[in-house]
Formats: structure tokens, sequence, C-alpha cells
């Protein structure tokens, strides 16, 4: 297919009415708006910084619905699939094809051991139920299981699966992927200690949800690595990095969500039942806020 997806590609938050279930649409549309403005390269909806383990498909299915119309064909929509079930998989695939999405990036649910051949099959009927491009997402500290190098290499054989996001954050790892794929497959980091590492080493980009909060930084840095400037890139992927300590320390989506709410997109809490983050959690985020927007050598 050949797709030149690259650049900074938010991973959206699924604003969710508590008391009905319901998409807050109004500021679904208004963050799409406010990252466009900032020079987002994509928008990934149903990733793991959008809670998709929480959400029914009629939920999934609003929120894509909801991000393809806002994003107007400006950026690439690639919307998350994810699901325990090969089935479960395709039907979520098709679906967000037909409303639009442009792409799909796809995680193995896992409960019962599943040996190489089962996982691989999940991803290739996924790829085959869709005429998009198609990411494989492996995250084994947080879903279970692997997409190994290995892995991906047998998969690069199937056309429209041209992407790996890889959330270990071992660059060894990213280096055999490249090694054993050439151009069949590009890479996209996960990690946010590593993007800056990824892009030197022939990555084409950072699919990230601090980049729903930063995503002028998340881009600058983008750019930065880009153009060769690698020592203003470094101090600035050191900057970024205030905000994701303390995002180690509670839960991922509820403190994107805290930080949105901060920046005055009423995006709401953490699905249930999910708790809501504790003060001194929404103190440290707003801390980590400023300091970041702050000038460089001002502390």
């Amino acid at each position: 297919m050949g797709s030149d997806w690259h650049g900074i590609f938010p991973y959206l938050v699924s604003p969710i009415d508590e008391a009905t279930g319901a998409v807050r649409e109004g500021v679904l549309r208004a963050l799409v708006e406010h990252l466009i403005a900032r020079g987002v390269h994509g928008l990934t909806p149903l990733g793991s910084t959008g809670e998709f383990a929480y959400l029914t498909f009629a939920q999934k299915r609003e929120l894509v619905r909801i991000v393809v119309e806002a994003a107007r064909g400006r950026v690439p929509v690639v919307a998350g699939v994810a699901a325990f079930a090969s089935r479960d998989a395709v039907d979520q695939a098709r679906a967000f094809v037909e409303l639009g999405a442009d792409g799909v990036v796809a995680v193995l649910q896992r409960m019962f051991p599943l040996d190489e051949a089962g996982a691989e099959a999940y991803f290739r009927a996924v790829a085959e139920a869709v005429p998009c491009p198609v990411v494989v997402y492996t995250n084994p500290g947080l879903i279970g299981g692997d997409v190994t190098p290995a892995m991906v290499e047998r998969l690069s054989a199937v056309p429209n699966i041209e992407y790996v996001k890889d959330a270990s954050g071992e660059t060894g790892r990213i280096l055999s992927i490249l090694n054993r794929c050439g151009d069949r497959i590009k890479v996209f980091s996960a990690s946010a200690h590593v993007p800056l590492l990824v892009f030197e080493l022939g990555g084409v980009g950072w699919m990230a949800g601090p980049a729903c909060i930063l995503p002028a930084e998340c881009v600058r840095l983008y750019d930065l690595a880009r153009s060769g400037r690698q020592v203003e890139a470094l101090a600035l992927q050191r900057r970024l990095w205030r905000v994701n300590e303390v995002f180690q320390r509670y839960s991922l989506a509820a403190c994107i969500k805290a930080a949105l709410t901060l920046q005055g997109f009423d995006v709401g809490g953490p699905i249930a039942p999910q708790r809501p983050l504790p003060p001194a959690a929404h103190e440290e985020t707003a801390a980590a806020l400023r300091w970041i927007g702050e000038e460089p050598g001002a502390r």
C-alpha cells in the first residue's frame, strides 16, 4: 500500500458521561480541533489512553465516528482495535473503516495461553478484513504476551501490515525489527522515554498519550529530531519526561484526563470501575505541566 504515516499521533482520551454512558461529543470535537491546530500528524482513538478495555462496542463506534468527522480528512485517523477473539477484532476493524478510519492499530488481548501461530493468525485476520494499513501493537508489560521481532517479520509478509508500534522500550528490539523487515515495516515509538532514540534509529513517529496534553511540544521534538538538532531535542525530551514521572505513579488515562481538565477540556474522570485520582495526583500533574511550560533554566 505504501502509506506515509509519520510524526506525532496522540492517543485520544474517551470522554464519557458518567451518568448516561454517552460520549461527550462537544469536548471530543474541541480536543480534535485543538490537537490539529497544534500540528499533530494523526489521531488515534481507542488506545490504552482511550481506556478501550472499559468501553462498549457502541461507545467505540461513536468515538471513532466523532473523531473522523471532526478531523475532516486533515490528518489520518487510525483507530484502535482490541479484542480477545479474532471475530470480535474483525468486526471492530470493519466497523471503524466503514465509519471512515484511515487505518487500525491492532491489539491482541489475552486470557489463556496462546502460541505464536495463534497470535499471528489474529493479526492476519484483522489485516485481511480491511483494505487499509494496519499497525501491530505490542506491549507485553500491559496486556501480556508479546509480538516478537520474528513474529513481526513473518507478519510483514501481509501487504497491508505496514507498521508496528513497539511499547517495550527496548531499542535493540527496534533495531532487530528494522533489520529483519527492511522497508516492509515502519516503526512508531510508544514509550515516552525513548522517542528521540527511536527517531534516530529510523522510526517514523511517536504514538503517545502525553501528546494529548503537550501536542506542540511533542511535535517540536519530532521536528527537532528530523532537522538534526539533537542537543535541543534531547533537552526537550528530558523536560517532557517530568509529566511521565507522574503518570508512572498513577493511572495514565486518569492523569491525561486530569491534565486536560486543567487545560479547560471537560473530559470527565476515568471510566468505572477505575477510581478518580486522589487530590495529590491532580496537584502533581498541575505542577509538572507548569514546570514544562517554564523557560529552560528557570529552576
